[in-house]
């Protein structure tokens, strides 16, 4: 006896999909096909994997299939499989929800975006199912897991809601029945030919028989074992979008194969646009599918890339692993081992020449993924330093990328370090009172303003024997003698009063003096040879919560009229309660400048009230 068919709703960013598809991007609807047999082909690759440490599951004459059937009468057009199938879990977890943290930026992007950019954006979310939308106003899908045993039946209408029944007697596999909407060009999806055209166009390289009653309309061909010169740019492009659901082309292809004591065929592709879960920590591994003489083994193997290289997706089939190789045995298998040295180093080789031969594209490649690359050098990859000289960074220079040895090729015979400033956003680091001196000096100061960039600083050190230093470090080197000589006369006269203001600071500066580092600015912070870096100081604190605070250094410029009035206040009268309103004033100003906050935000806006109404005009 069956249960009764219980109806759901959808979870709400499913809805709101699913509207945005019917209505926004109606044009490109014929993708339906294309996503479909994908997830087909998809349950019939679990399939064959699981039935490796399972016999039972598959049987030795069963041809794995997917199969295309038409009711003009009906208006129906069904995509079957014989796969892996799903029980009830599956249908509402895979159906009637998508399962990502992302969901509500990616429907922000997508309506921002429009329909132009969209199918973009729902290849990098992979939601490929509710496609079916597009041209259907009504899904059936029935679904088992077991020969002749009990199934699932799943309807939508799209109208906020979902059915779900259990049905007796399915065979193991999936059916997607589409009820072809009327006032579409259902007529179109019921021929033959247009079937026949769209799995040719997107499908035609699919491992399993694609079937159309007794024609079979695709290839079969993998596209991975022909040979590099037989393959066109549009196959390598339709495969590309097969394997990853990106609509967009790839950025690189890398296509190779090795012969010899170890034998192995690699298909990689390098995308153009970063996926939106790629700093995800469900996805922070390789995504490359390996397959053992044409047999899907892992859809994604983590053992063939490091981390850091989980943006590359692709094929690799090897030809000296057991069938059965398990996650164990991967990952102590010279060969996988060797092929994953391999793969590195091609990657990094075709980086290295895209970035020599072709910029353009290589800065479009750094944009989306600079930042996994500089996870690389962090986690100790940086062999022979070709991470490093394949990375782009902004300066004062310009709006243009650099690399480290152009910024080293344009860098003054006198600079004698690689400059740096960090924190969060290119425009406030541009505006930091840090940069006055080096501007004014000719010295190109390189941002650092992703947050991976704290931690990539410590792991570079040096380039070709020259450190990296910080704008935030108090360098006594950016002052010239005479310079010194002028500020050590100057500071006489101000002694008493920075003897005063480090009572008043406590331990929340270390010292308080004059600077000639500041063209225009009252003043900045700097820390003493390794203290941490503010914006690293930051992160730490946001991460691990409370900590206390390094104690900084207070430079105030020495020619500055702000500064040069606080003394001529504190000489007349150092009891003047103004001379610590204004050192507070200063000190807020300065940590406001390199992205902090005061320490006192609420004195500080009091005082910064009290000196704009004093300033005000009146009215007489």
């Amino acid at each position: 006896m069956t249960a009764q068919a219980e109806t759901q709703p959808f979870q709400a960013e499913v809805q709101e999909l699913l509207d945005l598809m019917i209505h926004s991007l109606y044009t490109h609807q014929e993708i339906f096909l294309r996503e479909l047999i994908s997830n087909a082909s998809d349950a019939l690759d679990k399939l064959r994997v699981e039935a490796l440490t399972n016999s039972e599951l598959l049987g030795s004459d069963e041809k794995l299939t997917i199969s295309l059937e038409l009711d003009a009468d009906s208006g129906c057009l069904s995509i079957l499989d014989n796969g892996i199938g799903m029980d009830r879990d599956d249908l509402v977890q895979g159906l009637g929800t998508i399962a990502s943290s992302g969901t509500r930026r990616f429907l922000e992007e997508l309506k921002e975006r429009g329909a132009d950019d969209a199918p973009e954006l729902i290849g990098q979310f992979g939601v490929g199912f509710y496609a079916s939308f597009m041209v259907a106003d009504k899904v059936i899908v029935e679904t088992s897991r077991e020969n002749d045993g009990a199934g699932w039946r799943w309807t939508s209408s799209a109208d906020g809601s979902y059915t779900i029944e259990e049905v007796a007697g399915l065979e193991r596999g999936t059916r997607v029945e589409l009820h072809l909407k009327e006032d579409g060009p259902r007529e179109e999806y019921l021929h033959e030919h247009k079937l026949r055209e769209l799995v040719r166009r997107y499908s035609d390289f699919v491992e399993h028989p694609i079937m159309l009653g007794d024609d079979q309309l695709n290839s079969q061909k993998p596209i991975w074992i022909r040979p590099k010169s037989e393959v066109t740019s549009e196959e390598h492009a339709e495969f590309y979008r097969h394997l990853t659901h990106d609509f967009q082309e790839p950025l690189e292809t890398i296509h190779f194969q090795v012969e010899g004591a170890l034998e192995y065929t690699a298909l990689l592709y390098i995308p153009r646009t970063k996926p939106m879960d790629l700093f995800s920590e469900k996805q922070h591994r390789s995504r490359l599918s390996l397959y053992v003489r044409r047999v899907q083994i892992a859809e994604e193997c983590e053992d063939l890339l490091p981390p850091w290289l989980r943006f590359v997706r692709g094929v690799v089939e090897a030809s000296d692993l057991p069938l059965n190789v398990s996650r164990e045995v991967m990952q102590t298998n010279p060969h996988v081992r060797a092929i994953r040295s391999r793969l590195v180093k091609k990657i990094i080789s075709t980086l290295e020449t895209m970035l020599e031969k072709n910029r353009e594209d290589y800065e479009v490649f750094w944009a989306s993924f600079g930042a996994v690359i500089k996870e690389g050098i962090c986690a100790g990859d940086n062999e022979d330093n070709r991470l490093s000289k394949i990375c782009l960074f902004r300066s004062t220079h310009g709006d243009d990328w650099t690399t480290l040895q152009e910024y080293q090729d344009r860098a003054p015979k006198e600079q004698d370090a690689l400059w740096t400033i960090t924190g969060g956003g290119r425009a406030a680091l541009a505006a930091s009172p840090h940069l006055e001196t080096f501007r004014a000096k000719g010295f190109e100061v390189l941002y650092f303003d992703e947050p991976v960039d704290e931690w990539l600083l410590d792991a570079l050190g040096e380039v070709e024997g020259q450190p990296f230093k910080s704008v935030h470090s108090a360098d006594s080197s950016l002052q010239s003698e005479a310079d010194e000589k002028v500020l050590e006369k100057q500071s006489e006269t101000f002694k008493e009063l920075f003897e005063k203001l480090a009572e008043h600071f406590g331990d929340e500066v270390e010292s308080v003096c004059l600077t000639s580092r500041l063209t225009g600015s009252a003043a900045l912070l700097t820390s003493a040879a390794g203290a941490p870096r503010p914006h690293m100081e930051r992160m730490l604190r946001e991460m691990h919560g409370a900590a206390p605070p390094t104690a900084r250094i207070l430079e105030l410029g020495a020619n500055h009229p702000l500064v040069v009035q606080l003394g001529e206040l504190f000489a007349a009268n150092p009891g003047d309660p103004a001379v610590l309103d204004t050192a507070d004033l200063l000190y807020g100003q300065a940590l406001i400048a390199e992205g902090g906050v005061p320490v006192n935000p609420a004195r500080f806006n009091e005082l910064l009230c009290k000196l704009m109404l004093e300033g005000a005009p009146t009215k007489d």
